[in-house]
């Protein structure tokens, strides 16, 4: 048998990796909202790994409150993920991941693409993964990863508040709206760059966006999160002094 595991959250994402490690030979321990963590700790105080599989409203809440003993072990798979994120936790080196599946209550698991991952448990984290027959990719340098992380940032930023204008699916987006997506993408880089500290290929970017767009192109556009994500770009528009000209002419017109 493999060591043991422990998954912070066991939602609809969060199982599908439960299951996954379970079929790879590995026991998990699961902590949910309002379980007693430190049962968790005292029985394992040190795990294999930890994956985070909370939404990316709590998740500051979760690494402010992790134990010492399983920091190293970090797994962190959120949407609008960032190194700032983990770095002003303190976390050296977490493994990454970029979920392109969806899974959904009473539906069985979407791949819109191969999941990358970046980490010292990228191969556990493929092989988990791999049991369910989703397809996973190991990223080699933090670079690489970066781009994933951006892309699939642009790819949620994009649909969503583009689609608070347009409705539609992702697969009419660009042929329907370029014009739109182009502008909105451009504003979304300009935070995205403020946000990484980081120089980004924005034209590869966009590209690697499109093929998102054509993994799964009846994909509903407007998300239940996309009037959160408006008012998280509006304010980071305002935190960095950016005029994020499309993305402000949809907030006043829808």
């Amino acid at each position: 048998m493999e060591k043991e595991l422990v998954i912070i959250g066991i939602g609809e994402i969060g199982g599908v990796f439960a299951r996954g490690f379970l079929r790879t030979g590995h026991p998990v321990y699961p902590v949910n909202r309002g379980d007693d963590q430190e049962t968790v700790v005292r029985k394992l105080p040190v795990p294999c790994l930890v994956l985070v599989s909370v939404g990316e409203a709590d998740l500051y809440a979760v690494l402010a409150g992790l134990p010492d003993s399983w920091r190293p072990g970090i797994v962190l798979l959120q949407n609008e993920l960032l190194p700032r994120d983990w770095r002003q936790h303190n976390l050296v080196e977490p493994t990454i991941v970029s979920v392109w599946f969806e899974k959904k209550a009473g539906q069985d698991v979407k791949v819109v693409l191969p999941s990358p991952v970046f980490g010292r448990h990228a191969t556990q984290i493929k092989n988990a993964l791999g049991a369910l027959d989703i397809p996973c990719v190991i990223v080699r340098s933090e670079k690489d990863m970066l781009f994933e992380l951006v892309r699939k940032n642009l790819y949620i930023l994009v649909t969503n508040i583009c689609g608070l204008k347009t409705g539609g699916v992702v697969g009419d987006l660009w042929v329907e709206n370029e014009i739109l997506v182009r502008a909105v993408a451009s504003d979304v880089l300009d935070i995205q760059h403020r946000l990484s500290g980081t120089a980004l290929n924005r034209e590869d970017l966009i590209a690697a966006m499109l093929v998102a767009f054509n993994g799964d192109p009846q994909h509903k556009c407007r998300g239940r999160a996309a009037v959160p994500r408006l008012r998280r770009a509006l304010n980071y528009g305002d935190q960095f002094e950016l005029k994020l000209p499309a993305i402000r002419r949809i907030s006043r017109e829808i």
